[in-house]
């Protein structure tokens, strides 16, 4: 199935042909199609099928991940971070009528487009049927290179657990720092939280996540539908409204 995915990449990219776009009528389902051609991929991990819609010097900038520079980096962190783990994968799905495809000009002439809409990504565990988790915008430019389309810039941002932005609620210096301490559950066998300005940080394996109150005991994360309920003798985590961790506080 690999094999064919990545002959099938090739073949669309040989016919994205630079001089077949002569209108914006044309460029417009040039470029959706090319797109959807990446992302089906991008959603089955076929990292050599992705590469062949990007130029070398990639650029992709997310606003909760930060940047990357090159496609092979690109490919790289995709593998290792979305690809690695059989039993986890996140799929991509566009929404259609989000869409809209900006032609780029010069001297009358089609050179490339800005891609733009919304996004949402499902989570994939352990061959179980996929549930719907963030929502998010992005813009991608495709530029004509060598003949064929290629994505040289992507951007996504505004990432929110799907059909869910949540109120942020004002709280205290004092109504945050309560909740600082050190966490463990069967699961989570460390977890620091920390305050911040207006915001709780937590803290496992290294990695930090922002965690934004709902209420004084209430917090959530704007990334995906996981949310962490304080009491008096730890929190109890929820992911898409079911709990699935009880943490004590040490």
């Amino acid at each position: 199935m690999t094999k064919y995915l990545v002959a099938l990449s090739i073949l669309f990219t040989g016919a994205f042909s630079a001089s077949a776009q002569t209108t914006d009528e044309e460029l417009n389902a040039t470029i959706r199609r090319a797109d959807s051609l990446f992302w089906q991929a991008y959603n089955t991990c076929n990292i050599q099928g992705m590469e062949q819609f990007m130029t070398e010097d990639l650029e992709f900038y997310h606003d909760k991940g930060g940047y990357t520079v090159g496609r092979a980096a690109f490919s790289a962190n995709t593998k290792k971070n979305l690809c690695s783990n059989p039993n986890f994968r996140l799929r991509r799905e566009v929404l259609p009528e989000s869409v809209k495809v900006f032609p780029l000009h010069k001297d009358g002439i089609i050179y490339g487009a800005i891609m733009s809409g919304v996004h949402v990504f499902y989570i994939i565990e352990n061959n179980k049927p996929g549930y719907l988790d963030g929502e998010a915008s992005f813009t991608h430019l495709w530029l004509k290179k060598h003949g064929a389309w290629k994505m040289s810039r992507v951007l996504s941002y505004d990432h929110h657990p799907a059909n869910q932005k949540k109120q942020v609620a004002s709280l205290t210096a004092a109504q945050l720092k309560q909740h600082e301490g050190k966490y463990s559950g069967p699961q989570t066998k460390s977890m620091n939280i920390t305050a911040a300005n207006d915001h709780l940080v937590m803290e496992i394996n290294g990695k930090k996540f922002d965690l934004y109150p709902s209420s004084p005991s209430l917090f959530f994360m704007k990334e995906r539908n996981l949310s962490l309920e304080f009491d008096n003798t730890g929190a109890t985590v929820k992911e898409n409204g079911e709990a699935v961790e009880t943490l004590r506080k040490q």
